[in-house]
Formats: C-alpha cells, sequence, structure tokens
C-alpha cells in the first residue's frame, strides 16, 4: 500500500471529529509528564471532550477547506488537539484549568463556533462558565425575587392578613 493510503482513514478520523465540533483547541503539551498526561485526558474525557496527538500534516489536510483552515498555521512543534461537540467552551475552559496545575501546557489557538481565536482569546473563552452554570444562574436570578414575594406574603398572612404598620400616621385635623 501507499503512504497516501494508509493516511488517509487518519485524516478522515479528523475530519470527522472537527465536522460538526462546537470548539477545537490546539495545544502544546511540551513538559508535561506521562502521569500529567493521563491526568489530562481523564479529565477532558469526562468532561465529553475528545483529546488526540496527530501528527501536524494529517492535520493540516483534514482542516483544509473547513472552520479549521486558520489553525493551520499554529501546526508547529508537538501540538494535540480537544475537541468538544456539546459545550464551546468546554475545551478552553478544562483545558485552562488543567494548565494551572502543569503551566508547561500551553493553549495556541481555537476554534469557537466558527470563529478563530488566538491564545488570549483563548484564555477569555476559559474564563466563560458553562451552559448549565449559566442556565442556573438565570433561574436563580429568576426565582430570587419570586421567593421574597412569597415570604412576604407568608408573613402579612402570618399576621393576620395586616401588614405592619411602618409609622403611625398624624391624625387628620
Amino acid at each position: 500500500m501507499a503512504k497516501i493510503e494508509l493516511k488517509q482513514p487518519i485524516v478522515q478520523e479528523i475530519s470527522d471529529y472537527i465536522k460538526d465540533a462546537q470548539s477545537v483547541v490546539i495545544v502544546d503539551y511540551r513538559g508535561i509528564t506521562v502521569e500529567q498526561d493521563t491526568q489530562l485526558r481523564k479529565q477532558l474525557r469526562e468532561a465529553g471532550i475528545t483529546y488526540k496527538v496527530y501528527k501536524n500534516t494529517l492535520m493540516n489536510f483534514a482542516f483544509k477547506g473547513t472552520d479549521c483552515e486558520s489553525l493551520c498555521g499554529m501546526l508547529e512543534g508537538p501540538n494535540a488537539i480537544a475537541i468538544s461537540k456539546d459545550d464551546a467552551t468546554a475545551a478552553a475552559r478544562e483545558l485552562a484549568k488543567f494548565a494551572k496545575k502543569a503551566p508547561e501546557l500551553e493553549i495556541k489557538a481555537g476554534i469557537v463556533e466558527g470563529s478563530f481565536y488566538d491564545a488570549e482569546g483563548m484564555k477569555a473563552i476559559s474564563e466563560i462558565p458553562s451552559r448549565e452554570e449559566l442556565l442556573s444562574k438565570l433561574l436563580g436570578s429568576i426565582q430570587s425575587p419570586v421567593a421574597n414575594f412569597a415570604r412576604v406574603i407568608k408573613q402579612i398572612a402570618e399576621q393576620g392578613g395586616e401588614a405592619a404598620p411602618a409609622a403611625e400616621a398624624p391624625a387628620a385635623e
């Protein structure tokens, strides 16, 4: 078999991963230990993120003609790719969280919902809470005034239906 025939399935695999991805992040993993890499893979797998190491030339071929084409310029040195299909900020958030423990891990760039972001942009994206966190905050902010109103109504009902007088009004003359 020719070399190209052996590499074509790998290029197709990368293409399949990035086809419907919400985000694709390129990281430089130089300097992390095998133990750290194992921890990183476990953390990403639990978050539903695909993390793979491919040759740069194969990623380059897979990225051509897709939203990820702008990442081709970042493919120098040893790189890994983290792909999130569900949560657009998950890959950046999980990688940044791990990079705090292992500063050797460097986020180079990424594509989030079709837009290219450099290392600084990915850092900003990593600080965005997950969809579930945002929804719970929204629900909490909606629920809080309703709960306060319910407490006031309950207090009024416990006092026999009368509101506590704030101050005695002066008698009309």
